[in-house]
C-alpha cells in the first residue's frame, strides 16, 4: 500500500510540474486585463504543498524556479536584464529563493491555521504563499539593485505599481482558484482532512 501511495504521490507531483511548465511557456499561464497582470505559476505550487505535503511543494517551487530562469535567459524583463549584466548568479538567486518559500509559507500557515478553522486554511495558505512569492522576489530585486550599485530612481514606484496590478490579484486568484480544487480532491477522498500534512489516500 506504501509504493502505491508513493506511485500516486510522484504521478500527481509529476502533472503539477507539467502544468507548471505548460502555465511558464505558454500564454495560457497568463492573463492580461488593462493594467492587471496575472501568472499562475504559483497556483500548482500552493495546491502540491496543500494536497500532497511539503515535499512535493519544494519540488515543483524548484521546478517553477527553473521555469522562471529559463524564460528569465531567454527573454529578460527591463528589470532583470541589468542585474544579468553583473552577475548571473544573482539572477539564480533571484528566481529559486523566492520560489521556494512559498511552500514554506503555506505549509507553516496550513498547520498553524488546520484544526481552527478549516475553512480558511486553503484560501489563506494560497493567498500569503503567492504573496511571498511576490514580496520576496520584489525585495530581493531592490536588494540587488542596492548591492550591485545599479541607478534606477523608477525602480520604487514600478514594484509598487506591480505589487498592486500583479502580486495582489495572483494572491486573490490563488485563493480562489486553490479552494475549490482542494474541496474537490477531499469530496473525492483524494487527500486526507484534519492532517498536519496531507497525504494522497
Amino acid at each position: 500500500m506504501k509504493n502505491k501511495n508513493r506511485l500516486t504521490w510522484m504521478i500527481a507531483t509529476a502533472l503539477l510540474m507539467a502544468l507548471i511548465i505548460l502555465f511558464g511557456l505558454t500564454p495560457i499561464g497568463f492573463i492580461n486585463v488593462g493594467v492587471v497582470y496575472i501568472t499562475f505559476l504559483c497556483i500548482p505550487v500552493l495546491i502540491g504543498t496543500l494536497a500532497l505535503g511539503l515535499e512535493s511543494g519544494l519540488i515543483l517551487a524548484l521546478c517553477m524556479g527553473s521555469v522562471s530562469l529559463y524564460t528569465g535567459l531567454r527573454a529578460p524583463s527591463a528589470l532583470v536584464a541589468p542585474i544579468m549584466q553583473k552577475n548571473l548568479i544573482w539572477v539564480i538567486l533571484l528566481c529559486y529563493v523566492p520560489r521556494l518559500l512559498v511552500p514554506l509559507v503555506a505549509a507553516a500557515v496550513k498547520k498553524l491555521l488546520q484544526g481552527r478553522n478549516e475553512k480558511l486554511v486553503t484560501p489563506l495558505a494560497a493567498g500569503l504563499g503567492s504573496l511571498t512569492n511576490t514580496v520576496f522576489y520584489l525585495g530581493l530585486m531592490l536588494a540587488f539593485y542596492w548591492l550591485l550599485g545599479i541607478d534606477n530612481p523608477a525602480l520604487l514606484g514600478t514594484i509598487g505599481t506591480i505589487t498592486l496590478t500583479a502580486g495582489l490579484p495572483e494572491a486573490a486568484a490563488a485563493a480562489i482558484i486553490a479552494t475549490p480544487v482542494m474541496a474537490a480532491l477531499m469530496r473525492a477522498g483524494l487527500i486526507k482532512k484534519n492532517k498536519a500534512k496531507a497525504k494522497i489516500s
